[in-house]
C-alpha cells in the first residue's frame, strides 16, 4: 500500500503537468512536385477559418489543386495561392469571417489565410504571405469594409518549398477567367496530398 502511495505521489505533479499543458495546434502536411512544407492551424484563436480549412483536408478536396496564383510585389514581398480555383465538386459553403482585430493574428511572414471577395464570401482558396504584411490585417480606421483576410495559421516546415513556388516564373500574359494578368505561374506546382500530422 505504501508503495503504491508513493507511485501516485511521484505520478501526481506529471499527470497535473500534462492536464495543464495545452493540447498542441492541428498541422497538416504537404507533399508537392516541389516538395513539402507543413501549415499549423490555430483552432483556438481562429476556429471557423482553422476548422474550415482542414473540412478540405479532411475531405481530401485540396489533393490534385495547384498554386495558380503568385503575386510578387518584391524579393521577399508578396503571396502564392492555391485551393480548388472553381472547381465545383471541391468546394465547400463560405465561413463567417474572422478578422485579425478579433483573432490577433497577423499577416506576417508565412502566414496563412483565407481569400475572399466580400467578409462572408470566403471558401477554399488559401493564401501564405511571403514577408510581413500587415496592410492584409482588418483596420477598423480604413475606408471600405476594412476588415482584411482571416490569417488562421503559418507555415511552420517547408518554408524553402514555398519560396520557390513564389520564386518561379510567371506568364506575362496569361490569366485567369480573365483575371490575375502577370500572377500566373508558367508550370503550376500541384499538391498531392495533405494530411494531418499524426
Amino acid at each position: 500500500m505504501l508503495g503504491l502511495t508513493t507511485a501516485f505521489l511521484v505520478a501526481a505533479p506529471v499527470i497535473a503537468q500534462q492536464a495543464g499543458a495545452p493540447a498542441p495546434l492541428p498541422r497538416v502536411a504537404f507533399e508537392t512536385t516541389a516538395g513539402r512544407f507543413v501549415i499549423e492551424a490555430d483552432t483556438k484563436r481562429a476556429p471557423i477559418s482553422a476548422g474550415n480549412f482542414l473540412k478540405y483536408v479532411d475531405g481530401k478536396r485540396l489533393d490534385g489543386v495547384t498554386f495558380y496564383r503568385a503575386v510578387k510585389v518584391a524579393d521577399h514581398f508578396g503571396f502564392v495561392q492555391f485551393g480548388p480555383d472553381g472547381e465545383a465538386k471541391r468546394i465547400l459553403p463560405p465561413i463567417k469571417h474572422e478578422p485579425t482585430t478579433q483573432t490577433g493574428i497577423r499577416h506576417t511572414d508565412f502566414t496563412v489565410s483565407t481569400a475572399r471577395f466580400a467578409p462572408g464570401t470566403a471558401r477554399g482558396e488559401f493564401t501564405i504571405s511571403v514577408g510581413d504584411q500587415p496592410a492584409l490585417d482588418a483596420d477598423p480606421s480604413k475606408p471600405g469594409d476594412n476588415l482584411g483576410y482571416a490569417a488562421f495559421g503559418h507555415v511552420v516546415e517547408g518554408q524553402d518549398t514555398i519560396l520557390k513556388v513564389f520564386d518561379a516564373p510567371v506568364s506575362p500574359t496569361a490569366t485567369l477567367r480573365g483575371s490575375f494578368k502577370g500572377e500566373v505561374p508558367v508550370n503550376r506546382v500541384t499538391i498531392l496530398t495533405a494530411r494531418r500530422v499524426k
